[in-house]
């Protein structure tokens, strides 16, 4: 299923979520209700500008960016950690380059949208990230290492990611790279930092501001043609506690206020910021909202290599104290060797000064940039100090061309044509050509509107690669509000690169850190494959009588010169009827799905199994193909081989083959598909990962079954009742072993006949996700009371939970949990029938379980429960609160912290044994 497909929750508002504000903007206030919120993060296309974005906004906002030449990166552990308050006031308010880096893309998390978990959600959080990352305006980069969930500590952290090296190596890349001034650890790198990734981020933070400008350190960099670089200043966040709205003198250096109104935005930089943290809705942020009022955020300078900029109190007016970032100081970065580069400086006070919203002036800019360009570039300064100042004359140049477009009011779409031919409306987006595959072809249309009152003359229309056909002319030139088209007919090549992550684990569920390949190492994702790009004159006239513009009549002898670009998107209607569009995407011919992915078979179970072989295509037409699977030793397939119809584009074709497992004992297996059409062989799927507020992505995973040989015993005549929470897979585990289980719809509850199960089990955060449970709790407690057996899951809002009293007899929960997957285990009640019947559980059952051991354990209990279990993280107290037994009524009440969600379907065995008998318990 695709994410977009999922279902969002109902819950308003997340436990996280409060901590991630109170965190990232420095105080503690209650949410207002979503409805307050200046506008929905849905009501916005991620690829259609904002509105912030177009217009006079945009152009004052790209004029602030060309008078300042500040760079500021900040370092978080996982995606909502940023500041998005400092970030906005710094990229948007002040005109700063900004850049976030991410250490993780949060795929260690739970889902609040579905049961999609490690490297799949990874995919849809670092989409999430960049829709938020277009409101505060930044850069975007993340490492290698990956969110293994939560760790306690430092060491821990540096332990599962292979040293401390890996993520600092990674860091010092994007320093090197990107050139800060000032470097922002989000976090202290102390333990009032809470969990251990957010420490290790602080940490590497630091010692990556001296390590960037060491060519010792990772001289592999050097190698690559990388340059040592020294940030100037090194901040550091969390100074003050969660929730501080004040903050000792002595505990900060920059105070600042992101709650400040800003007349571009139309909003305080803190407001704007929440409605780009809206779009990471996997985390439970969707409806997060909070009212106007001035927000502050503390920072304390812990390291700097330029003279001393505190006043006597040890303050900062900004972070750029003591850093001329002004246009003319580029000159400065140079020390010494600017006087080999007389001209430089008095060049950039002229190109300063020619900053303004006139045409002319932003025209003259860019040509003015350019000349600087090419005097750099002529001097004797050295390859390192030439290729550092091209990087911010080439931004620079930059900015001044989009300000000239916004100036101009001129703006440029390029769309691939629809397969029936540019006169056909658009296609659903079942059959649009958003993704095509190598040796395909697709026709492509650039439009340029001339918004100007000036005539613009084009000099060139090509797209970024070379492998389209043009069927236009270059040369022509269009008046005020005319419209230019450019035509490609674009044959993808047979060796095209594939839109795909360029990061990788074989075992996303064990391995904490990525593989890296290719090029693109710490980018978000891959470059879009195509662009189309427009080179123009503004002409001033078409024929003799047409006037010239303004700026040319006053002595101007150079034909001012321009350029616009823009990603090359496929438009559609949605199935809900609402035209949108999406990236232009490259993928293989053929997909390939094995369902279900992961298989639990027991021991006991040699009968045949059903594998279901799902193949979707990019082809025109249907075609045909051969299928097989490759089996363990013993197994067999009927059919062995099978042809197979390879359906058009549009459509999905589905096989249906027969598996008789052989040799069964507990192990794992593994059952691959690869299917042999038109000469190539495909043995992988690929996944859209989308949301209607988000970019577009594939994930892919090979073509195989995973499957896990238990041996488990299952009552018989158990019928279970499933009420979903968030989103798990414990069901289907169920069913596989061979369990009756039957999923009960949340909004069925109060109606459901509750007397035919034996057995209920709430998922996991099922009374944060189903607001209708909660109301209806007294029922399910009756059915306890009644001879029922009722499992309740961990729930992460701890306020809530306790509030509503959903216990049968007083429990506290807590946030109390044991993160060590490997943390012994010791069996507190061994003669309680949990453990005996219908598996009997020994020591062995806690072995080779993922990621943790459970978390949100019970914190206090009264007499009525009995713990069964107990663990603890290493130099901590036993945790008994995580299972917990009651006998209520002639039923029996459970309640887990214990993380079965997860190992269940990573068909951890005794974990699996353990949650029958829970299931069979009464």
């Amino acid at each position: 299923m695709q994410i977009d497909e999922i279902r969002p929750t109902t819950a308003v508002f997340r436990t996280a979520a409060i901590i991630f504000v109170i965190l990232t903007c420095g105080f503690a206030q209650a949410p207002v209700p979503a409805e307050s919120s200046p506008k929905s993060a849905d009501t916005q296309s991620y690829l259609d500008p904002l509105p912030q974005d177009t217009g006079t906004a945009a152009l004052k906002q790209e004029l602030r960016h060309l008078q300042n030449t500040g760079r500021l990166m900040m370092v978080t552990a996982h995606p909502d950690d940023e500041d998005g308050g400092v970030l906005t006031l710094e990229a948007r308010g002040k005109g700063v380059h900004a850049l976030l880096m991410t250490l993780t893309r949060g795929e260690g998390g739970q889902n609040e949208l579905g049961t999609d978990l490690f490297d799949k959600l990874g995919v849809l959080r670092t989409l999430e990230q960049l829709a938020s990352d277009k409101y505060y305006g930044v850069d975007q980069r993340f490492s290698r290492v990956a969110d293994f969930g939560y760790s306690k500590t430092a060491e821990e952290t540096f332990q599962k990611w292979g040293g401390h090296d890996v993520p600092l190596a990674d860091m010092v890349r994007v320093i090197r790279e990107f050139r800060p001034d000032v470097l922002i650890a989000r976090f202290s790198g102390t333990d009032h930092d809470g969990h251990g990734h957010h420490q290790a981020s602080a940490i590497l933070t630091k010692e990556a501001f001296r390590a960037a400008a060491d060519p010792s350190r990772f001289p592999e960099q050097i190698k690559e043609g990388l340059q040592p670089w020294q940030p100037k200043k090194l901040y550091i966040g969390n100074v003050c506690g969660f929730g501080a709205s004040t903050c000792p003198d002595e505990n900060w250096s920059v105070k600042l206020n992101t709650g400040e109104e800003d007349p571009v935005l139309g909003m305080a930089y803190f407001q704007f910021a929440i409605e780009g943290l809206r779009h990471q809705k996997s985390q439970g942020l969707g409806d997060i909202s909070f009212p106007s009022r001035p927000r502050y955020a503390f920072y304390k300078l812990a390291d700097s290599v330029v003279p001393k900029t505190t006043d006597a109190s040890g303050h900062e007016k900004d972070f750029f104290d003591g850093i001329d970032t002004t246009l003319p100081g580029l000159a400065a970065r140079l020390g010494d060797y600017e006087k080999q580069v007389p001209r430089l400086r008095p060049e950039l006070s002229k190109a300063a000064g020619e900053i303004g919203e006139s045409v002319g002036g932003l025209a003259s800019l860019a040509a003015h940039i350019e000349s600087v360009t090419a005097l750099v570039e002529q001097s004797d300064l050295s390859d390192a100090q030439k290729q550092m100042l091209g990087q911010y004359l080439s931004e620079k140049h930059d900015e001044a061309q989009t300000a000239l477009n916004l100036a101009l009011n001129i703006g440029l779409e390029a769309t691939v044509v629809p397969a029936l031919g540019p006169s056909a409306s658009l296609p659903t987006e079942k059959n649009a050509l958003t993704n095509v595959s190598p040796g395909s072809q697709v026709e492509v249309i650039a439009k340029l509107h001339n918004g100007s009152k000036y005539w613009l003359t084009i000099q060139n229309a090509a797209l970024s690669q070379d492998w389209a056909k043009k069927s236009h002319a270059d040369q022509a030139t269009i008046g005020p509000g005319e419209d230019y088209y450019a035509n490609f007919l674009v044959v993808v090549p047979e060796d095209a690169p594939l839109t795909r992550p360029y990061w990788h684990r074989t075992n996303p569920e064990t391995e904490p850190v990525n593989q890296f390949e290719g090029q693109y190492q710490t980018l978000a994702l891959p470059p879009a494959p195509l662009d189309a790009k427009i080179e123009f004159e503004i002409s001033g006239r078409r024929g003799l009588h047409s006037p010239l513009p303004d700026f040319l009549r006053k002595g101007k002898n150079e034909v001012p010169q321009g350029r616009i670009s823009a990603q090359v998107v496929v438009p559609f209607i949605d199935e809900r009827g609402v035209p949108r569009k999406r990236e232009l995407a490259i993928t293989p011919a053929v997909s390939v799905a094995l369902e279900p992915g992961e298989q639990i078979i027991p021991v006991s179970g040699a009968a045949a199994r059903s594998v279901k072989v799902g193949v979707n295509s990019t082809l025109a037409s249907p075609s045909s193909g051969t299928l097989g699977l490759e089996m363990p030793e013993g197994w067999r397939a009927e059919p062995a081989k099978s042809n197979v119809r390879v359906p058009k584009r549009g459509d999905q074709n589905e096989a249906e083959i027969q598996v008789f497992p052989g040799n069964l004992k507990e192990s794992r297996a593994n059952v691959q598909a690869t299917l042999e059409a038109a000469g190539k062989t495909y043995s992988e799927q690929y996944t859209l990962i989308t949301r209607e507020d988000l970019g577009a992505f594939y994930f892919y995973q090979p073509a195989v079954q995973h499957v896990s040989i238990v041996d488990v015993k299952v009552p018989k005549d158990l019928k279970v009742g499933y009420l979903m929470g968030a989103g798990d897979d414990i069901p289907t585990v169920l069913q596989q072993i061979g369990m009756n289980v039957k999923l009960i719809p949340a909004d069925k509850v109060a109606s459901e006949d509750l007397s035919q199960y034996g057995t209920i089990v709430l998922g996991v955060r099922t009374y944060e996700t189903q607001p209708v449970v909660v109301k209806n709790n007294q029922k399910l407690l009756e059915f306890v009371s009644n001879g029922g057996t009722l499992i309740v899951q961990n729930n992460n809002d701890v306020g809530d939970f306790n509030s509503a009293h959903l216990t049968p007899y007083p429990a506290e929960l807590s946030r109390a949990r044991v993160s060590v997957e490997e943390a012994p285990v010791t069996v507190l009640a061994p003669d309680d029938p949990i453990f005996h019947s219908p598996n009997e559980i020994s020591q062995k059952d806690f072995d080779g379980w993922v990621q943790e051991r459970g978390l949100y354990f019970m914190g206090t209990w009264d007499e009525h429960f009995k713990p069964l279990l107990a663990c603890h993280d290493p130099g901590e107290p036993d945790q008994k609160g995580g299972l917990l037994v009651a006998k209520y009524g002639k039923g029996i009440y459970i309640y887990t912290g214990y993380a079965f969600f997860r190992q269940l379907p990573a068909g951890v065995p005794g974990a699996i044994r353990l949650f029958v008998n829970l299931v069979s318990a009464k």
